[in-house]
């Protein structure tokens, strides 16, 4: 089980990860300043595992790579939105940040500090309180390869071991 984090359309990458922070290097130090554009207190309260739950269009603005590497930095299991910005769902993928989008409106919602349980094939998740459950589409086989390797640097490390 872990906590969702849900936030609403049109995250944009400098709600994620403001621009004064963009020169920290270190995932870790990023992940400090995680989301603080949209609530200051959040980077300290997300714990190992917490889903963060988007709207549409979730990391949009700009090409900022060091957005997914902060939200990867905090140790969330994944970021499930309605939809990404195609640069943000990208950057996620090459740092193997696991990104779902949700398969079908519905007028179910989920709210902050809800516990929630995704399926092992990441194709459901569910709300632990209820019998709510969400449809989920993970990235392709060949995504979900560089994911669960850590990223592109990671699969390339290991592909040439």
């Amino acid at each position: 089980m872990a906590t969702a984090w849900v936030l609403p359309d049109a995250i944009n990458t400098d709600i994620i990860l403001p621009g004064r922070y963009i020169s920290l290097i270190r995932p870790e130090d990023l992940a400090k300043h995680a989301l603080e554009g949209w609530n200051p207190q959040w980077a300290s309260a997300i714990q190992p595992r917490d889903v963060i739950i988007g709207g549409m269009n979730f990391g949009c603005g700009s090409s900022r790579e060091q957005a997914p590497a902060a939200l990867k930095g905090l140790g969330i299991s994944c970021v499930i939105a309605k939809s990404f910005a195609r640069i943000f769902y990208r950057n996620a993928i090459n740092i193997g940040l696991l990104v779902l989008e949700i398969r079908m409106e519905t007028d179910k919602a989920v709210t902050t500090g809800e516990l929630v349980v995704l399926s092992p094939d990441y194709k459901r998740l569910s709300v632990a309180s209820g019998e709510m459950i969400f449809e989920l589409r993970a990235p392709p086989d060949f995504l979900m390869e560089l994911i669960q390797a850590g990223g592109i640097v990671a699969q390339l490390q290991k592909n040439q071991n």
